[in-house]
């Protein structure tokens, strides 16, 4: 009997596994834990691919971004390098007119001087104007003005816009009106005066009106004197600035007439002529 309960106890523990792994339910619930596990690791799956592509765009967004941001930074200092080459350019040129303005001030003091020591002092005289020869100045004014003759020279045909640097054209016309000069009036003393208009205030080489004016005089003389036509003791050099009008400075004609330079002849005889 022993033996017998031994046998079907060794059975019953045999077909209890076999029982199971054939029972349906069991089965049919491992089999929908497998489907769910596989649902949660395929919906993982995307989510890892979706924030990897999303990672793929913000990095090219990025590189996108930073090739830009390299890109500008390049303009910016390419535009920087030609500021500091405009900068240094200015400075070099405003240093070269302040040299300029320097020169043609020490030249100014020192005609001017050197016309008060040799006593150019112009005393009231009728001679001139009794025995007027004419001039042939063609489109050129010219007056008598009291006792001396003033021959007018617009500064448009003379010199640069707000210069003192004389045009191409400018030497020409002093040479034909020198010319005339010299032929009507061999021995008397001519003043070289200069002229602005209402609107001058400062030249671009740092001038204001009075200097400038001045200066357009020296230039003119300087001009006159190196041709040879004209000796340095029969001239002096006047400047007025704005002054002295010829008409009124209301309208564009009249500031173009009173912006100008004036040869003026006077009655007395220069030093050592006849």
């Amino acid at each position: 009997m022993r033996v017998v309960a031994g046998t079907i106890s060794l059975v019953l523990l045999w077909l209890l596994p076999t029982g199971c792994a054939n029972n349906p339910y069991a089965l049919q619930s491992q089999n929908q834990a497998l489907q769910q596990q596989q649902a949660t690791l395929v919906q993982r799956n995307q989510e890892l691919q979706s924030r990897a592509s999303t990672l793929d765009r913000d990095n090219q967004e990025l590189e996108s971004l930073l090739a830009q941001t390299r890109q500008q930074g390049k303009v910016l200092e390419d535009h920087v390098a030609a500021l500091r080459e405009q900068l240094s350019s200015a400075t070099t040129q405003l240093a070269q007119l302040r040299d300029d303005k320097q020169v043609v001030q020490k030249q100014t003091e020192a005609l001017m001087a050197s016309t008060r020591r040799s006593g150019a002092r112009i005393t009231a005289n009728n001679s001139l104007q009794r025995n007027l020869p004419p001039l042939n100045l063609s489109g050129i004014d010219v007056r008598a003005d009291g006792d001396v003759v003033r021959v007018e020279l617009p500064v448009a045909r003379l010199f640069q816009p707000n210069t003192v640097t004389l045009l191409p054209v400018g030497g020409p016309l002093l040479d034909s009106v020198v010319a005339e000069l010299a032929r009507a009036y061999p021995d008397q003393r001519i003043g070289v005066e200069g002229h602005t208009d209402s609107d001058v205030v400062r030249s671009s080489q740092g001038l204001d009106a009075q200097q400038l004016s001045t200066a357009r005089a020296t230039s003119v003389y300087q001009y006159l004197v190196g041709r040879g036509q004209l000796g340095s003791n029969r001239l002096f050099i006047v400047g007025h600035g704005s002054s002295v009008p010829v008409v009124s400075n209301a309208t564009a004609v009249g500031k173009a007439r009173n912006n100008r330079v004036e040869l003026v002849v006077y009655p007395e005889k220069a030093a050592g002529s006849r």
